[in-house]
């Protein structure tokens, strides 16, 4: 067995190959590998001079400046009035945020209140639009009333035939004046819609199709009289 795998080793080499060549060889390869191992230790410590110099450029670098804006400039004053004074501080700064809390608030309720005796300005100087809002209620309930009792013939003769009659005509003055804000003028027009469509319904004498759109144009006109503050005003709703 040791003769065999000594016999294949000496294979891997050429007979050819003296003694004295390979002892030249050695001294050569020895010669060759100290040469390259200077030259690869001058490599590696070039690349740990450079290195450092980065890491050194990199560390002394000014980080960059975040944009500061007030009220980041405002809570990073706070933090550090609660870290330096502690609880006490704390509680001092947090009633100083309640109060300007309480101020905005109260600013809101100021406006608020402007904006409901304006209106309630608007509506005390419009007798006649309250007039013809109250008329719209006694139609209405007209109406109603002929519908529940499947009798379309008088619901038609209140109704008047289309929506250019003078109680409709009126309505919408009223509603023209008093409505300000995207919801009361979105309720107007669902109310003349449905009302266009209870007219078309009552000259075909649908019965279930009349008491749809009723109900979708008193629903609509409560709607409005609410949001305009009207609802108290008004008889009948």
């Amino acid at each position: 067995m040791a003769t065999a795998f000594l016999s294949t080793a000496n294979s891997f080499f050429p007979s050819s190959i003296s003694p004295s060549t390979s002892s030249s060889c050695s001294s050569s390869s020895s010669s060759s590998s100290s040469s390259s191992l200077g030259t690869a230790l001058v490599y590696l410590n070039n690349q740990n001079v450079q290195r450092r110099t980065l890491c050194k450029a990199f560390n002394e670098s000014p980080p960059p400046t975040p944009a500061l804006t007030k009220r980041g400039f405002s809570l990073c004053f706070i933090t550090s009035l609660v870290l330096a004074a502690g609880k006490g501080c704390s509680n001092a700064i947090a009633a100083i945020l309640e109060a300007d809390d309480d101020e905005e608030l109260l600013e809101k309720v100021k406006k608020d209140r402007k904006k409901r005796l304006e209106r309630q300005g608007v509506i005390s100087s419009s007798s006649q639009e309250k007039g013809y809002l109250q008329d719209v209620v006694y139609k209405l309930s007209e109406i109603g009333q002929a519908i529940d009792n499947n009798d379309l013939s008088i619901a038609s003769s209140v109704l008047g035939g289309s929506t250019d009659t003078e109680w409709v005509k009126n309505a919408n003055v009223a509603f023209n004046k008093l409505s300000s804000s995207p919801e009361e003028k979105t309720q107007v027009e669902t109310f003349n819609s449905s009302l266009a469509s209870l007219i078309s319904s009552v000259t075909k004498n649908d019965v279930e199709s009349s008491k749809v759109a009723f109900v979708t144009s008193a629903t609509a006109f409560e709607k409005w009289t609410t949001l305009t503050g009207l609802v108290g005003q008004l008889k009948g709703l």
